[in-house]
């Protein structure tokens, strides 16, 4: 299961962008709390510390709590805008959610077994059609990653949401399309598939 992650921050008197701009400055990043039927409330956070929390790789699918005056708010980050340029965060949103509110949240896809698919073995590639997989959960059971099991997997094959594993009280989003998470393709049609793509299309 996810960590829950810890984030200080101050709250923020001044909007506009001139603030913003001299906050970012001084090392801060403003930001805002928003939902669960509450007013938004506007706060900067330490750039280094959420550069930090970024790094882990999965501050998005993390429950946070983001500690204001002494006050600490459960939330859930749903954005971080960066720089186009330099890369470096320039506002975040975090959602606002209690402890058993249910979430939707983009998990990681991690592939398990690979050594036991006959497809893989042939040579076949491994094409990853969902790297991330958004899933209805319980804020408090939010999982690391969602495990897809390759064993018995071959060329031609796929894998659909439906024969997915998920971690308990998680549903898929969008199951109701019995989605394509990977297929095992023989390395040519892989080729063949990424030439495909310079055909134009009827009518262009």
């Amino acid at each position: 299961m996810s960590e829950q992650l810890t984030l200080s921050a101050e709250a923020r008197d001044r909007a506009g962008k001139g603030a913003s701009r001299a906050l970012r400055r001084e090392g801060r990043v403003p930001a805002v709390i928003y939902g669960n039927n509450e007013e938004p409330q506007s706060i900067h956070i330490e750039e280094k510390l959420l550069n930090k929390l970024l790094g882990t790789g999965h501050f998005f699918n993390s429950v946070v709590m983001v500690e204001v005056g002494g006050k600490q708010v459960r939330t859930l980050p749903k954005d971080v805008a960066f720089h186009p340029v330099t890369d470096r965060p320039l506002h975040a949103d975090f959602l606002r959610v209690s402890e058993h509110a249910t979430v939707h949240v983009n998990v990681p896809v991690r592939f398990d077994n690979e050594d036991a698919s006959p497809g893989l073995k042939k040579g076949g590639v491994l094409n990853i059609v969902a790297h991330e997989i958004e899933l209805i959960v319980d804020a408090a059971e939010i999982p690391d990653d969602v495990v897809v099991d390759l064993t018995g997997l071959d060329v031609g094959e796929s894998i659909h949401i439906s024969a997915v594993k998920l971690p308990k009280g998680a549903k898929a989003a969008h199951d109701e399309q019995d989605f394509t998470v990977a297929t095992v393709v023989a390395p040519s049609a892989l080729k063949s598939a990424e030439g495909d793509n310079e055909t134009p299309a009827e009518g262009e």
